[in-house]
């Protein structure tokens, strides 16, 4: 009989805590990055997460993009953004990891691999 209610308690116990440390990725988020000029640029990741599905935009200076194939898994994120430049599609993939109120993110570009930290946003 004890041995039944801790186990149902550990259980319990275990769903609440995985539930509790769950990412909620819905906001706005910002980054800034150096250009090549070495001018500092914002991007804006404005992200809604349902479930595991995330979906949204990124702005910068060179327009807004929505996302597509958004993904969350535990604390780690992932998405592509599609830019048209010229009648020439570009497709960048971002993966990142959640840690408190920040995201690490890695995009990779024709330019390379380029990595940002986007800082949640209190407006």
């Amino acid at each position: 009989m004890k041995l039944r209610l801790f186990l149902i308690l550990t259980v319990a116990l275990t769903l609440f805590t995985t539930g509790a440390f769950a990412a909620d990725l819905t906001g706005k988020w910002t980054a800034e990055t150096k250009g090549r000029d070495g001018e500092t640029r914002t991007q804006t990741f404005n992200l809604k997460q349902d479930g595991s599905t995330l979906t949204g935009s990124v702005s910068s200076p060179m327009g807004e993009s929505q996302i597509s194939d958004g993904k969350v898994d535990g604390d780690k994120v992932s998405f592509v953004v599609k830019m048209e430049r010229n009648g020439n599609e570009m497709k960048m993939p971002y993966t990142g990891k959640l840690s408190g109120d920040e995201i690490q993110f890695k995009v990779e570009s024709p330019r390379g691999t380029r990595e940002m930290t986007a800082k949640k946003s209190t407006t």
